[in-house]
Protein backbone atom coordinates (compact mmCIF):
# COMPACT_ATOMS: atom_id res chain seq x y z
CA UNK A 1 0.00 0.00 0.00
CA UNK A 2 2.74 2.15 0.59
CA UNK A 3 3.73 2.99 -2.77
CA UNK A 4 0.14 3.89 -3.70
CA UNK A 5 0.12 6.29 -1.11
CA UNK A 6 3.34 7.86 -2.71
CA UNK A 7 1.68 7.79 -5.76
CA UNK A 8 -1.25 9.43 -4.91
CA UNK A 9 0.70 12.15 -2.99
CA UNK A 10 1.73 13.08 -6.36
CA UNK A 11 -1.77 13.28 -7.54
CA UNK A 12 -1.72 10.40 -9.83
CA UNK A 13 -4.77 8.59 -10.39
CA UNK A 14 -4.03 4.81 -9.94
CA UNK A 15 -6.31 2.13 -10.83
CA UNK A 16 -7.55 -0.47 -8.46
CA UNK A 17 -5.62 -3.46 -10.62
CA UNK A 18 -2.97 -2.62 -12.18
CA UNK A 19 -1.57 -4.96 -14.74
CA UNK A 20 1.31 -6.33 -16.11
CA UNK A 21 1.82 -5.51 -19.96
CA UNK A 22 4.15 -8.37 -21.78
CA UNK A 23 6.38 -7.15 -24.74
CA UNK A 24 8.08 -9.37 -27.03
CA UNK A 25 7.48 -11.54 -29.90
CA UNK A 26 5.08 -13.24 -28.91
CA UNK A 27 3.26 -10.95 -26.35
CA UNK A 28 0.50 -9.05 -26.61
CA UNK A 29 2.94 -6.34 -26.80
CA UNK A 30 5.49 -6.63 -29.94
CA UNK A 31 6.98 -3.67 -29.68
CA UNK A 32 8.16 -1.66 -26.00
CA UNK A 33 6.71 2.05 -27.88
CA UNK A 34 2.80 0.50 -28.05
CA UNK A 35 3.11 -0.93 -24.58
CA UNK A 36 4.03 2.42 -23.05
CA UNK A 37 0.78 4.25 -25.30
CA UNK A 38 -1.11 1.37 -23.31
CA UNK A 39 0.43 1.81 -20.14
CA UNK A 40 -1.79 3.48 -17.27
CA UNK A 41 -0.91 4.89 -14.35
CA UNK A 42 0.72 1.59 -11.85
CA UNK A 43 1.08 -0.75 -15.00
CA UNK A 44 4.19 -2.61 -14.91
CA UNK A 45 5.89 -2.93 -18.68
CA UNK A 46 7.90 -6.33 -18.90
CA UNK A 47 10.27 -6.75 -21.21
CA UNK A 48 10.74 -10.31 -22.74
CA UNK A 49 14.77 -11.25 -23.36
CA UNK A 50 15.65 -9.78 -26.63
CA UNK A 51 16.59 -6.88 -28.91
CA UNK A 52 14.37 -4.08 -28.86
CA UNK A 53 15.84 -1.69 -32.05
CA UNK A 54 14.00 1.19 -30.56
CA UNK A 55 14.61 4.80 -29.61
CA UNK A 56 13.43 8.44 -28.97
CA UNK A 57 10.70 6.15 -26.39
CA UNK A 58 8.60 8.81 -23.55
CA UNK A 59 7.14 7.30 -20.71
CA UNK A 60 3.81 9.91 -19.65
CA UNK A 61 2.77 7.91 -16.70
CA UNK A 62 3.97 6.98 -13.51
CA UNK A 63 4.70 2.93 -14.61
CA UNK A 64 7.40 0.43 -13.91
CA UNK A 65 9.55 -0.58 -16.76
CA UNK A 66 11.87 -3.57 -16.45
CA UNK A 67 13.58 -6.37 -18.06
CA UNK A 68 15.59 -9.52 -16.76
CA UNK A 69 18.83 -8.63 -17.46
CA UNK A 70 18.57 -9.90 -20.89
CA UNK A 71 16.03 -7.41 -22.62
CA UNK A 72 18.41 -4.72 -24.67
CA UNK A 73 17.01 -1.57 -26.11
CA UNK A 74 19.58 -1.19 -28.95
CA UNK A 75 18.84 2.79 -30.71
CA UNK A 76 21.99 1.76 -32.76
CA UNK A 77 23.13 5.08 -33.30
CA UNK A 78 19.83 6.77 -33.67
CA UNK A 79 19.26 9.62 -30.70
CA UNK A 80 17.52 9.19 -27.26
CA UNK A 81 16.46 5.91 -26.18
CA UNK A 82 14.38 6.87 -23.45
CA UNK A 83 13.14 9.71 -21.87
CA UNK A 84 10.67 10.14 -18.55
CA UNK A 85 8.30 12.66 -18.49
CA UNK A 86 6.31 11.58 -15.88
CA UNK A 87 7.29 11.12 -11.54
CA UNK A 88 7.04 8.39 -10.21
CA UNK A 89 8.64 5.97 -12.74
CA UNK A 90 11.11 3.09 -11.90
CA UNK A 91 13.05 2.04 -14.55
CA UNK A 92 15.06 -1.21 -13.72
CA UNK A 93 17.17 -4.47 -14.99
CA UNK A 94 17.36 -2.97 -18.91
CA UNK A 95 20.28 -3.13 -21.04
CA UNK A 96 20.02 0.47 -23.10
CA UNK A 97 22.88 0.88 -25.94
CA UNK A 98 23.85 3.34 -28.54
CA UNK A 99 22.34 6.45 -28.14
CA UNK A 100 24.46 8.10 -30.59
CA UNK A 101 26.58 11.16 -30.44
CA UNK A 102 25.26 14.04 -31.55
CA UNK A 103 26.83 18.01 -31.25
CA UNK A 104 23.29 19.19 -31.04
CA UNK A 105 21.28 17.26 -28.68
CA UNK A 106 22.89 15.49 -25.78
CA UNK A 107 21.50 12.42 -26.51
CA UNK A 108 21.06 10.10 -23.36
CA UNK A 109 19.90 6.56 -22.51
CA UNK A 110 17.94 7.41 -20.04
CA UNK A 111 16.70 11.14 -19.72
CA UNK A 112 14.65 12.31 -16.41
CA UNK A 113 13.16 15.73 -17.48
CA UNK A 114 11.05 17.76 -14.47
CA UNK A 115 9.96 14.64 -12.69
CA UNK A 116 10.24 13.59 -8.83
CA UNK A 117 10.39 10.12 -6.89
CA UNK A 118 12.32 8.24 -9.90
CA UNK A 119 13.88 5.53 -9.53
CA UNK A 120 16.71 4.29 -12.23
CA UNK A 121 18.33 0.78 -10.54
CA UNK A 122 20.26 -2.14 -11.80
CA UNK A 123 20.63 -1.24 -15.55
CA UNK A 124 23.23 -1.89 -18.27
CA UNK A 125 24.22 1.56 -20.14
CA UNK A 126 26.67 0.82 -23.16
CA UNK A 127 28.14 2.64 -25.79
CA UNK A 128 25.90 5.45 -24.91
CA UNK A 129 26.30 9.86 -25.73
CA UNK A 130 25.57 10.81 -22.19
CA UNK A 131 24.00 7.54 -19.55
CA UNK A 132 21.66 8.66 -17.24
CA UNK A 133 20.84 12.33 -17.42
CA UNK A 134 18.30 14.11 -15.16
CA UNK A 135 17.58 17.94 -15.45
CA UNK A 136 14.98 19.78 -13.12
CA UNK A 137 14.62 16.48 -11.27
CA UNK A 138 13.85 15.97 -7.38
CA UNK A 139 13.92 13.64 -4.77
CA UNK A 140 15.33 10.43 -7.40
CA UNK A 141 17.59 7.54 -7.10
CA UNK A 142 20.06 6.78 -9.42
CA UNK A 143 21.52 2.92 -8.00
CA UNK A 144 23.77 -0.11 -8.92
CA UNK A 145 23.74 0.94 -12.59
CA UNK A 146 26.67 -0.77 -15.08
CA UNK A 147 27.51 2.53 -17.60
CA UNK A 148 30.16 1.80 -19.46
CA UNK A 149 31.16 4.30 -22.42
CA UNK A 150 33.10 3.87 -25.48
CA UNK A 151 34.50 7.24 -25.77
CA UNK A 152 38.00 8.11 -27.56
CA UNK A 153 37.45 12.11 -27.66
CA UNK A 154 36.58 14.81 -25.43
CA UNK A 155 34.27 16.49 -28.01
CA UNK A 156 32.06 13.79 -28.88
CA UNK A 157 31.32 12.20 -25.44
CA UNK A 158 29.10 12.81 -22.63
CA UNK A 159 28.89 12.02 -19.12
CA UNK A 160 28.22 9.22 -17.40
CA UNK A 161 25.83 10.14 -14.87
CA UNK A 162 25.01 14.00 -15.94
CA UNK A 163 22.47 16.10 -13.08
CA UNK A 164 21.52 19.67 -13.62
CA UNK A 165 19.37 21.66 -11.80
CA UNK A 166 18.20 18.81 -9.36
CA UNK A 167 18.01 18.32 -5.63
CA UNK A 168 17.56 15.68 -3.00
CA UNK A 169 19.30 12.83 -5.57
CA UNK A 170 20.95 9.77 -4.61
CA UNK A 171 23.42 8.25 -6.78
CA UNK A 172 25.14 4.84 -5.26
CA UNK A 173 26.16 2.08 -5.75
CA UNK A 174 27.16 2.67 -9.93
CA UNK A 175 29.76 1.82 -12.45
CA UNK A 176 31.08 4.05 -14.70
CA UNK A 177 33.73 4.04 -17.12
CA UNK A 178 34.99 5.39 -20.37
CA UNK A 179 32.80 8.68 -20.89
CA UNK A 180 33.64 12.56 -20.27
CA UNK A 181 33.28 13.00 -16.93
CA UNK A 182 31.72 9.95 -14.52
CA UNK A 183 29.69 11.81 -12.36
CA UNK A 184 29.00 14.98 -13.53
CA UNK A 185 26.91 18.07 -11.35
CA UNK A 186 25.78 21.31 -11.93
CA UNK A 187 23.17 23.43 -10.17
CA UNK A 188 22.43 20.48 -7.93
CA UNK A 189 21.42 20.63 -3.78
CA UNK A 190 21.58 18.24 -1.25
CA UNK A 191 22.53 15.36 -3.06
CA UNK A 192 24.23 12.26 -2.01
CA UNK A 193 27.15 10.59 -4.22
CA UNK A 194 28.24 7.28 -2.48
CA UNK A 195 29.91 3.94 -2.72
CA UNK A 196 30.30 4.44 -6.71
CA UNK A 197 33.29 3.18 -8.61
CA UNK A 198 34.57 5.83 -11.97
CA UNK A 199 37.66 5.10 -13.76
CA UNK A 200 39.21 5.37 -17.09
CA UNK A 201 37.34 8.69 -17.81
CA UNK A 202 38.48 11.01 -20.21
CA UNK A 203 38.49 13.95 -18.57
CA UNK A 204 36.70 13.56 -14.77
CA UNK A 205 36.17 10.72 -11.92
CA UNK A 206 33.60 13.62 -10.57
CA UNK A 207 32.86 16.81 -11.99
CA UNK A 208 30.94 19.26 -10.08
CA UNK A 209 29.56 23.12 -9.90
CA UNK A 210 27.51 25.86 -8.07
CA UNK A 211 26.13 22.46 -6.31
CA UNK A 212 26.16 23.39 -2.35
CA UNK A 213 25.27 21.04 0.90
CA UNK A 214 25.88 17.83 -1.14
CA UNK A 215 27.56 14.72 0.46
CA UNK A 216 30.55 12.08 -1.18
CA UNK A 217 30.98 9.52 0.37
CA UNK A 218 32.63 6.17 0.42
CA UNK A 219 33.61 6.67 -3.43
CA UNK A 220 36.36 5.39 -5.48
CA UNK A 221 38.08 7.76 -8.16
CA UNK A 222 40.69 5.80 -10.67
CA UNK A 223 42.70 6.22 -13.51
CA UNK A 224 41.01 9.18 -14.83
CA UNK A 225 42.78 11.44 -17.27
CA UNK A 226 42.43 14.56 -14.92
CA UNK A 227 41.27 13.49 -11.56
CA UNK A 228 37.88 14.48 -9.42
CA UNK A 229 37.77 18.60 -9.70
CA UNK A 230 34.93 20.05 -7.81
CA UNK A 231 34.22 24.46 -8.44
CA UNK A 232 32.56 26.97 -7.03
CA UNK A 233 30.14 25.40 -4.44
CA UNK A 234 30.09 25.18 -0.79
CA UNK A 235 29.20 23.27 2.51
CA UNK A 236 30.60 20.35 1.13
CA UNK A 237 31.55 17.24 2.49
CA UNK A 238 33.88 14.88 1.01
CA UNK A 239 34.69 11.63 3.12
CA UNK A 240 35.95 8.34 3.10
CA UNK A 241 36.60 8.41 -1.01
CA UNK A 242 39.43 6.86 -2.66
CA UNK A 243 41.46 9.07 -5.03
CA UNK A 244 44.34 6.78 -7.32
CA UNK A 245 46.41 6.27 -10.14
CA UNK A 246 45.52 9.78 -11.42
CA UNK A 247 48.64 10.21 -13.20
CA UNK A 248 49.97 12.36 -16.23
CA UNK A 249 50.67 15.91 -16.92
CA UNK A 250 48.24 19.11 -15.07
CA UNK A 251 46.34 15.74 -13.01
CA UNK A 252 45.00 16.12 -9.98
CA UNK A 253 43.56 13.22 -7.43
CA UNK A 254 41.40 16.60 -6.22
CA UNK A 255 41.32 19.73 -7.41
CA UNK A 256 39.60 22.17 -4.92
CA UNK A 257 38.66 25.68 -6.52
CA UNK A 258 36.37 27.50 -5.01
CA UNK A 259 34.69 25.89 -2.46
CA UNK A 260 33.93 27.32 1.03
CA UNK A 261 33.18 26.42 4.25
CA UNK A 262 33.48 22.11 3.75
CA UNK A 263 35.38 19.34 4.84
CA UNK A 264 37.56 17.11 3.36
CA UNK A 265 38.32 14.14 5.89
CA UNK A 266 39.13 10.15 5.62
CA UNK A 267 39.93 10.37 2.35
CA UNK A 268 42.97 8.29 0.80
CA UNK A 269 44.97 10.07 -1.88
CA UNK A 270 47.22 7.68 -3.23
CA UNK A 271 49.65 7.48 -6.24
CA UNK A 272 47.88 10.69 -8.42
CA UNK A 273 50.25 13.33 -10.15
CA UNK A 274 49.15 15.38 -7.25
CA UNK A 275 47.05 14.50 -4.35
CA UNK A 276 44.93 17.60 -3.79
CA UNK A 277 45.27 20.99 -5.59
CA UNK A 278 43.67 23.63 -3.52
CA UNK A 279 43.27 27.28 -5.17
CA UNK A 280 41.24 30.48 -4.61
CA UNK A 281 39.08 28.09 -1.62
CA UNK A 282 38.24 29.43 2.06
CA UNK A 283 37.18 28.40 5.44
CA UNK A 284 37.80 24.49 5.08
CA UNK A 285 38.85 21.61 7.10
CA UNK A 286 40.86 19.17 5.55
CA UNK A 287 41.48 16.27 8.21
CA UNK A 288 42.41 12.93 8.84
CA UNK A 289 43.14 11.96 4.81
CA UNK A 290 46.23 9.64 4.21
CA UNK A 291 48.65 11.19 0.86
CA UNK A 292 50.68 8.49 0.31
CA UNK A 293 53.14 7.91 -2.69
CA UNK A 294 51.92 10.79 -4.60
CA UNK A 295 54.14 13.32 -6.88
CA UNK A 296 52.76 16.18 -4.70
CA UNK A 297 50.68 15.31 -1.92
CA UNK A 298 49.23 18.64 -0.98
CA UNK A 299 49.38 21.76 -3.79
CA UNK A 300 48.35 25.09 -1.66
CA UNK A 301 48.18 27.97 -3.86
CA UNK A 302 48.43 31.52 -1.75
CA UNK A 303 45.19 32.34 -3.23
CA UNK A 304 43.48 29.44 -1.14
CA UNK A 305 43.17 31.24 2.57
CA UNK A 306 41.91 30.51 6.36
CA UNK A 307 41.67 26.34 5.49
CA UNK A 308 42.52 24.14 8.44
CA UNK A 309 45.09 21.13 7.39
CA UNK A 310 44.93 18.57 10.82
CA UNK A 311 45.54 15.21 11.44
CA UNK A 312 46.66 13.80 7.95
CA UNK A 313 49.52 11.61 7.41
CA UNK A 314 52.08 12.30 4.28
CA UNK A 315 53.76 9.13 3.82
CA UNK A 316 56.28 8.95 1.24
CA UNK A 317 55.45 11.55 -1.19
CA UNK A 318 57.61 12.76 -3.68
CA UNK A 319 56.51 16.83 -2.61
CA UNK A 320 54.70 16.79 0.56
CA UNK A 321 53.75 20.12 -0.12
CA UNK A 322 54.17 23.01 -2.65
CA UNK A 323 53.51 26.67 -2.98
CA UNK A 324 53.70 29.85 -4.79
CA UNK A 325 53.89 31.94 -1.73
CA UNK A 326 56.51 31.93 1.27
CA UNK A 327 53.88 33.34 3.39
CA UNK A 328 51.14 31.12 5.06
CA UNK A 329 47.51 31.47 4.68
CA UNK A 330 46.29 28.51 6.14
CA UNK A 331 46.66 26.38 9.51
CA UNK A 332 48.71 23.51 9.33
CA UNK A 333 48.83 21.69 12.56
CA UNK A 334 49.50 17.91 14.05
CA UNK A 335 49.87 16.42 11.31
CA UNK A 336 52.41 13.38 10.26
CA UNK A 337 54.96 13.86 7.70
CA UNK A 338 57.36 10.71 7.43
CA UNK A 339 60.29 13.18 6.66
CA UNK A 340 60.15 14.13 10.03
CA UNK A 341 62.88 13.70 11.76
CA UNK A 342 62.42 15.47 15.12
CA UNK A 343 61.96 13.83 18.82
CA UNK A 344 59.18 13.77 21.32
CA UNK A 345 60.82 13.89 25.02
CA UNK A 346 57.91 14.77 26.68
CA UNK A 347 56.22 11.94 25.42
CA UNK A 348 53.06 13.54 25.03
CA UNK A 349 52.84 12.85 20.95
CA UNK A 350 54.18 15.46 19.18
CA UNK A 351 57.13 16.54 17.98
CA UNK A 352 59.09 19.08 20.14
CA UNK A 353 60.67 20.43 17.13
CA UNK A 354 58.23 22.50 14.12
CA UNK A 355 58.59 20.64 11.07
CA UNK A 356 58.47 22.77 7.35
CA UNK A 357 57.42 20.78 4.97
CA UNK A 358 58.41 23.14 2.05
CA UNK A 359 61.62 22.08 0.97
CA UNK A 360 63.72 24.70 -1.16
CA UNK A 361 63.95 22.24 -4.28
CA UNK A 362 59.91 22.52 -3.86
CA UNK A 363 59.78 26.45 -4.14
CA UNK A 364 62.23 26.08 -6.96
CA UNK A 365 60.32 23.56 -8.90
CA UNK A 366 56.80 25.76 -8.46
CA UNK A 367 58.95 28.77 -10.06
CA UNK A 368 60.47 26.98 -12.45
CA UNK A 369 59.05 23.69 -13.32
CA UNK A 370 61.72 22.22 -15.75
CA UNK A 371 64.14 21.97 -12.56
CA UNK A 372 62.07 18.84 -11.98
CA UNK A 373 64.10 17.01 -14.49
CA UNK A 374 67.53 17.71 -11.41
CA UNK A 375 65.01 15.98 -8.95
CA UNK A 376 67.38 12.94 -8.35
CA UNK A 377 70.45 14.76 -9.16
CA UNK A 378 73.03 15.56 -6.75
CA UNK A 379 72.11 19.39 -6.83
CA UNK A 380 68.59 18.48 -5.01
CA UNK A 381 70.57 16.41 -2.04
CA UNK A 382 73.18 19.45 -1.55
CA UNK A 383 69.84 21.50 -1.43
CA UNK A 384 68.43 19.37 0.76
CA UNK A 385 71.92 19.65 3.28
CA UNK A 386 72.25 23.14 2.92
CA UNK A 387 68.34 23.01 4.18
CA UNK A 388 69.57 20.94 7.33
CA UNK A 389 72.77 22.92 8.07
CA UNK A 390 71.16 26.62 6.71
CA UNK A 391 67.89 26.24 7.65
CA UNK A 392 66.79 29.78 6.68
CA UNK A 393 66.77 28.99 3.36
CA UNK A 394 63.05 27.04 3.96
CA UNK A 395 60.15 29.14 4.39
CA UNK A 396 59.79 29.97 7.77
CA UNK A 397 56.25 30.69 7.93
CA UNK A 398 55.01 27.96 6.51
CA UNK A 399 55.52 25.28 9.67
CA UNK A 400 53.33 22.60 11.34
CA UNK A 401 54.43 23.44 14.91
CA UNK A 402 53.35 20.40 16.43
CA UNK A 403 53.83 17.48 14.06
CA UNK A 404 52.55 14.02 15.08
CA UNK A 405 55.17 11.29 15.89
CA UNK A 406 52.86 8.33 14.62
CA UNK A 407 50.36 8.02 11.85
CA UNK A 408 46.83 8.84 13.09
CA UNK A 409 45.37 7.00 9.57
Amino acid sequence: MGGWRSLLLLGVAVPLSARVLWVGASAEFPTVEAALRAARPGDTVRLQPGVYREWGLVVEVPIVLEGNGAAVLDAEGGGEILRVRASGVTIRGLVLRRSGVSFLRDNAAIRLDSVQDCRIERNRLEENFFGIYLARSARCTVQENNILGKAEREASAGNGIHLWYCRDILVRGNTIAGHRDGIYFEFVQRSTVEENRSERNLRYGLHFMFSDSCLYRRNRFRENRAGVAVMYSRFITMEENRFEDNWGSSVFGLLLKDIYRSRIRRNVFVHNTVGMYVEGSDHNVVDSNRFERNGWALRLMASAQRNVFRANSFVANTFDLSTNSTRSFNELRGNYWSRYRGYDLDGDGYGDVPFHPVGLFALLVERFPPVVLFLHSLLVELLELAERVFPVLTPAAIVDPQPLMGQPV
